[in-house]
């Protein structure tokens, strides 16, 4: 007989966000939480007040992460279009490591407190984003050419699509991924220069 290890809140928040991944938060229920989880939907029960303590969880960890960047020395010293570069870079490397997390919270939709919030603090780190963006325009460092919301919004768009496309363990290495998205971004598709 296997035994079966038992679960704390974090590793049940794991397996949950695995299953809102896949299903759709509005798609999954308890049972399929529970069935991923290998135990009864009482015993999850007992670690949580119900699906959206589950929910809200994943997001503060994804939200979490996406603010733990702005806090990193390089998205805080320097010139402003290198902080937007390494800020682009960082955002790449964490969908491909948090991808559970980021893929709940790009598709979750303000329709609870624990989803607005997440919406709200999503939005809150565009605006920085956007704000060195500006910075990095006025300095001459980046192109006026794309208001600073929308070039974050293209940004993010860009980067924010891996958690469809991405799989772990695949020949495309998270670094390798997050270079290739801020040379697009960056330098462009455009002939190579000599």
């Amino acid at each position: 007989m296997e035994v079966r290890k038992p679960y704390d809140i974090d590793s049940l928040t794991d397996v949950a966000l695995r299953v809102f991944a896949e299903r759709g938060y509005d798609g999954a229920t308890m049972d399929d939480v529970a069935r991923a989880a290998g135990i009864t939907k009482a015993g999850i029960y007992h670690h949580v007040t119900g699906k959206e303590a589950l929910l809200a969880r994943g997001l503060d960890r994804a939200l979490a992460a996406l603010q733990a960047i702005l806090a990193e020395p390089a998205a805080n010293r320097g010139r402003a279009a290198e902080r937007v570069r390494f800020i682009v870079r960082r955002v790449a490397e964490t969908a491909c490591s948090l991808l559970p997390e980021l893929t709940v919270l790009f598709r979750v939709k303000a329709t609870s407190p624990a989803t607005e919030s997440a919406v709200e603090r999503r939005r809150a780190f565009d605006r920085a984003v956007a704000r060195l963006i500006a910075e990095g325009q006025a300095d001459g460092e980046l192109s006026t050419a794309i208001e600073p919301g929308l070039a974050t919004r293209l940004i993010f768009g860009t980067s924010n699509s891996i958690v469809e496309w991405y799989r772990p363990g695949g020949a495309l290495k998270p670094a390798q991924l997050a270079a290739a998205i801020e040379a697009l971004l960056f330098e462009g598709l455009g002939p190579a220069k000599s």
